[in-house]
């Protein structure tokens, strides 16, 4: 999970600069995150505004493009030396200031979809998220833990009664999941602890309480007095009662409000936001179609505005004779994260068409001929292949989506695990995956078929996999064990 630290830190670190964090930011957005945040930046600096094409032309890529690519390799190469990713430290002070304690209980919906307007726009296909999304997301990640065949079916179970805002179904008794697997109450709290230290942590919890003290504990550096206020005090610090907590932990104001603030960066409801139970539909972020025998990629942003510089505000700036000094300052401050924003979307677009062009080329018989024709890949090969680092490519295909003639698909749907059958044929994940589910949705019912079978009856088709990796595709897919399909 991605925590933010006041404290003093003994390393020596070097620190990505406000442009690399922009730069860096805008590359992980997908398409409607990317339209918010620059309805967010137009409205916070105004001296950006709206332009058409022609009048925004001047204040893109023009000298500006090589400063641009140099904080991307700049970027590049501190992500290979582990860099942190801090933000400035005055600026963080000044958001826990602005913080309210309300905030941490407020409930409000985190996820906005969008679908377009113009009629003119021609209508593509947008698959449904589905609900399980969640479990899903667990599923894939509890493969990682050290479970027994007994434990991972007990860990299923619990991960199957989660809700959607992250925390564990309140109908859910522990003690008759326990008799159920004829195991102790104290086994079953322990796996529910290792889910609750999956990402997003603090899912699984039974309230609010245990979400927080799980997410304060899991931090890389844990505050000690933020974790005794949740801990033994939760009822004060809920209801404000700062005199009490003050007393019985014996600290001063200073340091009540810095244990405060680390308790308002934590997430009261890990779960929603992420995953969100409403059917909700995705708008890819590119098309890709065949025009004249080539495959040409779109990004599909016709709902983000061109943006420039108010001529106006730069009219200000210049003239000397009739704009105070301050003022001045104040406009070229604006004018300068202006700059930086635009020339950022812009490297965002070049940067994202590049890596989409590539997989392409890597993955041509998929768009030339389908899902069956799916090749293995790993994100190294496209960057390699495009001259970037592979954490560039990561942050381009992270919840990025793309419109084909087969559908729309998720990025990360192109990479995949090489596995070789009996001719030494490389087969990619998604065609052994298609095949468990084919294989699932034809069994009966009544006599559903454990993971082991399922393994044989791979192997005897060609495909050589284990029955711990028909397990992790199954999860993977939002297949429950075969006990649990009993009946369905």
């Amino acid at each position: 999970m991605n925590n933010i630290f006041l404290g003093q830190n003994l390393r020596m670190e070097q620190k990505l600069t406000p442009q690399q964090i922009l730069l860096s930011t805008l590359l992980q957005l997908p398409l409607l995150s990317l339209e918010q945040r620059i309805k967010s930046e137009l409205e916070q600096n105004p001296v950006l505004e709206e332009g058409d094409d022609e009048e925004n032309a001047d204040e893109i890529v023009t000298e500006d493009q090589a400063e641009v690519k140099e904080v991307v390799d700049e970027l590049e190469m501190m992500d290979k030396n582990g860099a942190s990713e801090d933000y400035d430290v005055k600026e963080l002070e000044k958001a826990q200031d602005d913080s309210n304690i309300e905030d941490l209980f407020k409930d409000e919906d985190t996820f906005e979809i969008r679908i377009p307007k113009d009629k003119n726009v021609e209508e593509f296909d947008r698959p449904e998220v589905s609900q399980s999304s969640l479990v899903e997301h667990l599923l894939e990640q509890m493969h990682e833990l050290r479970f027994s065949e007994q434990e991972r079916e007990i860990a299923e179970h619990l991960i199957w009664n989660i809700r959607d805002d992250g925390y564990l179904d309140n109908q859910l008794d522990l003690r008759e999941v326990a008799e159920q697997f004829a195991v102790s109450p104290e086994k079953v709290v322990s796996i529910l602890r290792q889910i609750q230290k999956l990402e997003p942590t603090g899912v699984g919890a039974r309230d609010l309480r245990e979400c927080l003290l799980v997410q304060l504990e899991d931090q890389r550096l844990p505050d000690p007095v933020a974790i005794e206020i949740i801990r033994d005090h939760f009822e004060d610090f809920k209801n404000k009662r700062y005199d009490k907590l003050l007393s019985a932990l014996d600290i001063d104001k200073e340091r009540l409000q810095e244990a405060i603030g680390e308790i308002l960066h934590l997430n009261p409801k890990p779960g929603e936001g992420l995953f969100d139970s409403r059917t909700n539909y995705i708008i890819p972020d590119f098309i890709v179609e065949k025009v004249d025998g080539k495959f040409v990629v779109t990004l599909n942003d016709w709902n983000v505005p061109p943006l420039r510089i108010s001529p106006t505000y730069k009219n200000m700036l210049m003239d000397k004779k009739n704009t105070d000094t301050e003022t001045r300052s104040y406009i070229r401050k604006k004018v300068e994260n202006a700059r930086w924003f635009i020339n950022s979307i812009y490297q965002r677009k070049m940067t994202m068409l590049k890596v989409m062009e590539a997989i392409i080329q890597k993955q041509y018989d998929f768009f030339e001929k389908g899902p069956d024709y799916i090749k293995p890949l790993i994100m190294r090969e496209i960057a390699e292949m495009i001259n970037m680092d592979i954490s560039t490519v990561s942050r381009v295909c992270n919840g990025k989506y793309v419109q084909t003639d087969y559908g729309v698909f998720e990025l990360k749907y192109f990479f995949n695990e090489r596995i070789e059958n009996e001719d030494g044929e490389e087969i990619a994940t998604p065609r052994i995956k298609k095949r468990i589910k084919e294989i699932v949705e034809e069994e009966n019912p009544k006599k559903p078929l454990s993971d082991d079978k399922i393994s044989a009856m791979l192997k005897q088709e060609g495909f050589p996999i284990a029955r711990r990796t028909v397990a992790k595709y199954r999860e993977q897919l939002g297949i429950p064990v075969a006990r649990l399909r009993r009946g369905l």
